[in-house]
């Protein structure tokens, strides 16, 4: 082969390459092991490491598929919307990848895409196990507000988005003491949120308070375990999921003890077994 056909080889393969890399720009995606699928799905502003222990102890063979989102953990970010791209890019992949059997296990916002895109396309997804995660968020954090009345431009956006780094750092400091009861956690759950895109951070979340799945709840076939932290006490939190979850027929739902939001941190032992016994269970 010359030189000028070698180079017009190595143009194309770069070409298609980048093409490949565009086509999931809001997610990037870590496999690892061979067996049934499980695609982990990370929280806000977590990594798809996070869930890394949780998938070494996983019953079985699998596939594990660690996903990260655009704008955090260094992964370049994307245009709003940017949770309609994150769904739109992991369905893309879902069924490009042709996976059989798939389980996908979503801790907080992850457990909220889980149900998004079982309901959206449920006949991709076999099992969901949703960690400490709402179909719609909005009706806790702001009960009454409708998701018309989210808007990315409004005054507490601003202001997070022109604070100085100091004053995230405090105020992301506080967001995120409370979201487990290990000390020693608390210092990398901050690094994930100073690490962010600031506009992913903010009108990402913005986008998560939009979501309401409750309506569509009923379109999803899986089988599907919730597990949820007793924050800030068990009868609230039993309350709100059966409230949350009434739509969806074919449910189990369990509390954690002594556990906050970060339940793979908190009590691992008790995750992985809840979730070994769902998973084996035929």
């Amino acid at each position: 082969m010359d030189n000028m056909k070698k180079l017009l080889l190595l143009t194309g393969l770069i070409i298609s390459g980048l093409c490949g890399m565009a086509q999931y720009s809001a997610i990037r995606v870590a496999k690892s092991g061979t067996g049934n699928p499980v695609l982990f799905l990370p929280g806000f502003t977590s990594p798809g490491s996070v869930w890394e222990e949780t998938s070494r102890q996983l019953a079985g063979n699998h596939t594990n598929l660690f996903v990260t989102y655009a704008g955090f953990n260094n992964v370049p970010p994307v245009e709003t919307p940017w949770y309609d791209k994150v769904k739109s890019d992991l369905i893309k992949f879902l069924k490009a990848e042709k996976l059989q059997n798939l389980t996908i296990i979503g801790h907080s916002m992850g457990g909220t895409l889980a149900l998004d895109i079982a309901a959206q396309e449920p006949d991709l997804v076999s099992q969901l196990i949703i960690v400490d995660g709402l179909p719609c968020m909005l009706d806790v954090m702001m009960p009454g507000v409708t998701p018309e009345q989210i808007q990315y431009e409004s005054p507490y956006n601003k202001r997070v988005l022109e604070m100085t780094d100091d004053a995230f750092r405090q105020t992301a400091t506080m967001m995120v003491q409370g979201m487990t009861k290990r000390p020693e956690m608390v210092d990398t759950l901050l690094n994930w949120s100073l690490i962010a895109d600031r506009k992913t951070y903010v009108y990402g979340y913005t986008d998560l308070l939009k979501v309401d799945l409750r309506p569509v709840l009923n379109q999803i076939k899986a089988k599907t375990l919730v597990l949820a932290a007793p924050f800030p006490n068990s009868d609230v939190v039993t309350a709100t999921l059966r409230k949350q979850y009434a739509g969806l027929e074919t449910k189990t739902i369990d509390l954690a003890t002594d556990s906050r939001h970060f339940i793979m941190f908190d009590q691992p032992d008790w995750l992985i077994a809840r979730i070994n016994t769902f998973l084996t269970a035929r």
